[in-house]
């Protein structure tokens, strides 16, 4: 594909971090020089200096020949005439809008964008996106990712095996017996940084992470059985107040379940912005690792911090100072795929790929198969699709081991009406069937021949 991504900042790295994988030409546009240098030291675009709402700038990028343009700037408006000009103009197929202003998010002017108005396709904003994935994992706790499908009736999540997990030393096939009433479908294993499909002997050890599927109302049963289970989170204390803190702590406002949410910010202007917007939520002004700062916090008592601001060494070492004045569970938002190694080895923290989170909102529009939903999963492992099989699909009435899937993909779970079914390769894939697959990065491209 032929992809314009407008902006270089954290949102645009992460797209382009993302599409660089694939058979993709990709071309940046910025006002910054500098921004545009440093992408392009560590990725194969065409930098292109300019405005991208500037049609000129737009046809300089060869807008014509586009397949899809991704506007992620830090301007909605920016952004939003991006689009309409490579409509009008151009013609470009797909459009994709970084939209971040709940004004412009309102569904009170969703008419805004259609084709007689603005003609966008998708409307993503990556800081809700981070914000409800930091929520899932609160509200499951043991979890280290939380994913839904199916319209919440389905669930992709991981743990992390520690020493005590009673699934060390089981092979996968028998996980069942450890609990008998409960039915998962095992997904992928990640191991020293390297990800696979489990065969039914695999056994788990020390430090793997596990992704799986299930029910959504097994969930609680599931983490118990498998110990991974924790007392709930009620007290939540974030670090950093951007806008992902200020969704995060919004959601934690409506939820009756959540007692105490605090933030600290140490720009003065912003915290007072939030102790203005938010109802419940406290709000501290100062250094977050100042002593007095998480005393007058209270960090030793929380139930959860969460690390969420631009900068990930100040996030990963706020969770280590954290854990270090007792917070049970830590909680760290990461962009930079740098710290991939140094995130494998923090055993008992949940790390946030924001990379993985905005791309996941995006997935469906990249990929040639009829996707309902898509999932990346880690940094960059795979992908995990939902689809619908409709009566004029040629995979419609043909068993699993008819469709030739490469072997690092898997059909984890039918979804058959009301029923979820975790088929053996024997299984017929009927009309109306919901398929919930998973692939590496490495299989996409055959997969989507299958299912396109």
């Amino acid at each position: 594909m032929k992809i314009i991504v407008c902006g270089a900042g954290r949102i645009g790295k992460s797209m382009v971090s993302y599409l660089s994988y694939g058979n993709n030409d990709i071309i940046v546009i910025d006002k910054d020089q500098q921004k545009l240098d440093e992408i392009s030291k560590e990725w194969d675009i065409m930098p292109i200096l300019g405005n991208a709402s500037h049609p000129e700038i737009l046809e300089k990028a060869e807008a014509k020949d586009a397949d899809l343009i991704l506007a992620v700037t830090n301007s909605d408006e920016v952004n939003m005439i991006s689009c309409q000009v490579a409509d009008c103009l151009f013609h470009v197929r797909q459009k994709i809008a970084r939209i971040d202003s709940p004004d412009f998010l309102d569904p009170l002017w969703c008419e805004l964008y259609n084709p007689q108005n603005i003609n966008i396709d998708l409307l993503i904003s990556p800081d809700y996106e981070i914000a409800e994935a930091i929520y899932g994992i609160i509200k499951i706790p043991g979890a280290f990712s939380v994913m839904p499908l199916a319209d919440k009736k389905l669930y992709l999540l991981s743990v992390k095996c520690q020493e005590n997990s009673p699934l060390l030393k089981t092979p996968i096939e028998r996980i069942e017996m450890i609990a008998p009433d409960i039915s998962l479908s095992p997904v992928s294993v990640v191991r020293n940084g390297r990800n696979f499909i489990p065969t039914p002997e695999f056994t788990l050890e020390i430090g793997d992470e596990l992704y799986f599927l299930i029910g959504k109302e097994e969930i609680e049963d599931a983490m118990t059985a498998l110990g991974f289970t924790r007392p709930s989170n009620e007290k939540i204390l974030i670090f950093g107040g951007d806008r992902v803190a200020y969704y995060l702590a919004k959601k934690l406002e409506d939820d009756d379940n959540i007692t105490s949410c605090k933030i600290i910010e140490d720009d003065k202007e912003r915290a007072k912005y939030l102790a203005q917007n938010l109802e419940d939520a406290s709000v501290i002004y100062g250094e977050m690792l100042s002593d007095v700062i998480l005393e007058e916090a209270e960090v030793d008592s929380v139930d959860v911090t969460v690390s969420a601001t631009l900068r990930d060494k100040d996030n990963l070492l706020a969770s280590l100072i954290a854990k270090k004045n007792g917070a049970a569970t830590t909680i760290s938002l990461v962009n930079s795929k740098a710290y991939n190694t140094l995130v494998s080895n923090l055993s008992d923290s949940i790390i946030v790929d924001s990379s993985s989170v905005t791309v996941s909102a995006i997935l469906k529009e990249l990929r040639k198969a009829n996707i309902k939903q898509a999932h990346s999963l880690g940094r960059g492992f795979g992908e995990v699709w939902e689809l619908e099989v409709d009566e004029h699909s040629i995979i419609a009435d043909k068993k699993i081991n008819d469709l030739d899937l490469p072997e690092n993909s898997k059909i984890c779970v039918i979804i058959r009406g009301e029923t979820i079914i975790y088929p053996d390769i024997y299984e017929k894939i009927l009309a109306g069937d919901k398929l919930v697959l998973y692939c590496s990065s490495k299989a996409i491209k055959k997969v989507e021949k299958i299912f396109a």
